[in-house]
């Protein structure tokens, strides 16, 4: 079903739950878990849990118009709106996005375009407290 598709596409393990396909369009806030992959057209927030090994993969043919909040965000369409990623984004050759990416992890291949902010949230680095040690605050 998916053979044809493009390295990178849709998840690892080739999982995938829920599949929009070209020709469908959908209207409103969207909630799942495993695997999405959308060929179509959403028009509203796609969200996971944060927590979980959830996967959004956007075609070449796919778009979204709104947020996304998913860990695992791989785009090859086009996306308009913020992308907040738990962990990792992947932007593949044909991908464009309108809007900010706050990420762990960015791979970006030749050729996507972003237009908006890059922000890597990373994990507060421990602090140490007592005698002789400087935080990162301090060192400023």
């Amino acid at each position: 079903m998916f053979s044809g598709g493009k390295k990178g596409e849709r998840p690892a393990n080739g999982a995938v739950d829920t599949l929009i396909g070209r020709n469908t369009s959908i209207e409103g806030s969207l909630h799942f878990t495993g695997g999405l992959y959308i060929d179509g057209r959403v028009n509203g927030s796609v969200t996971a849990e944060a927590s979980s090994d959830a996967m959004l993969s956007i075609s070449e043919h796919g778009e979204i118009e709104g947020e996304v909040r998913v860990p695992h965000v791989v785009v090859n369409g086009r996306l308009i709106g913020d992308i907040l990623a738990a962990d990792k984004v992947e932007l593949l050759p044909n991908a464009r996005v309108q809007g900010n990416i706050h990420y762990k992890l960015l791979q970006m291949a030749a050729g996507a375009a972003v237009t908006g902010k890059l922000v890597q949230e990373r994990d507060e680095p421990a602090r140490l407290t007592g005698p002789g040690h400087v935080s990162d605050a301090d060192e400023a």
